[in-house]
């Protein structure tokens, strides 16, 4: 329970400092681009037209909607962070511990039967937490028209119901979903093969070399000894 608590307030406190990087991200994302380019230069130094970096984007949503308007989105954000959370491991609580071996790198079978644990665990958190996804996300591209549909938790809920339905809350889910579970194997795909064929067992730096490894792809359940 007390690590359920402190991993939800770390991710709340992560959620809220990212907000803003992630406000902007989103509306990159979807091609708007409010701002002149500029004349700046490449790696190579030639002149080139640069677009607004992410300070000068942030910026100008702040002039528009004042500082607060950069966390725009974040309390279903924080809601489906916290659901997710929860979710994520009470599905793994009940799937059973792992029986990945903590003296021994493990084998295939058991990276594939951990892969499929985990995969599991997280389409179940991304299943529940997908509407709060869908509020977030429209609440933040409708400053590209100035629209305020999406205002509060409560009004977006009920005007996606009741202009689109129950199936207006999973708009995207497929997608999502698919690219969660593939970026899951193979991450710890290619995990697996660093830590069994790249890494020299003999070396004494053995666990920091694997604890590296797990960093750079995201894995979690490959413990090092």
């Amino acid at each position: 329970m007390a690590d359920a608590a402190s991993q939800v307030l770390l991710g709340s406190g992560l959620t809220i400092l990212s907000q803003p990087l992630m406000y902007v991200k989103v509306l990159i994302q979807v091609g708007y681009e409010p701002l002149p380019p500029t004349i700046g230069r490449n790696i190579f130094g030639r002149q080139v037209c640069q677009l607004p970096g992410l300070f000068c984007y942030a910026q100008h949503i702040a002039s528009i909607d004042g500082k607060r308007g950069l966390f725009t989105g974040l309390t279903p954000r924080l809601c489906s962070g916290v659901l997710g959370t929860v979710v994520h491991g009470k599905v793994l609580q009940d799937l059973g511990p792992g029986n990945v071996q903590k003296e021994v790198t493990p084998s295939f079978d058991q990276v594939i039967k951990e892969t499929t644990r985990e995969m599991m665990a997280r389409s179940a958190a991304t299943l529940i937490t997908h509407p709060f996804h869908v509020i977030t996300l429209r609440s933040m591209v409708q400053f590209i028209g100035r629209e305020s549909k999406y205002c509060g938790l409560y009004d977006s809920i009920v005007t996606i119901y009741r202009e689109e339905g129950i199936l207006g809350f999973f708009a995207g889910l497929i997608p999502r979903l698919l690219g969660d579970i593939i970026s899951l194997w193979l991450c710890n795909s290619l995990a697996y093969l660093v830590n069994t064929y790249a890494l020299d067992s003999g070396v004494s730096t053995m666990s920091e070399m694997k604890s590296y490894s797990q960093a750079v792809t995201g894995v979690s359940f490959l413990k090092p000894p």
